[in-house]
């Protein structure tokens, strides 16, 4: 359960910024979309190879 702490004479839309915010940390967007068609293991691991392989080219860019 997400808790978002308003402080006294907060504005409601900064609590609603602050709520969305920890929402979003925790995944479950991501997850629920990921559980509405089921993907193979082989184009899983194809697909974390690829994002690994990707990150690994920005950072050699960055040095």
């Amino acid at each position: 359960m997400i808790v978002v702490p308003v402080k006294e004479g907060e504005n409601i839309e900064r609590a609603l910024k602050k709520f969305k915010r920890k929402y979003e940390k925790t995944g479950i967007v991501k997850e629920l979309r990921a559980r509405q068609a089921f993907q193979k293991p082989s184009v899983i691991n194809r697909k974390k190879m690829m994002k690994a392989v990707y990150v690994q080219q920005l950072r050699q860019a960055e040095q």
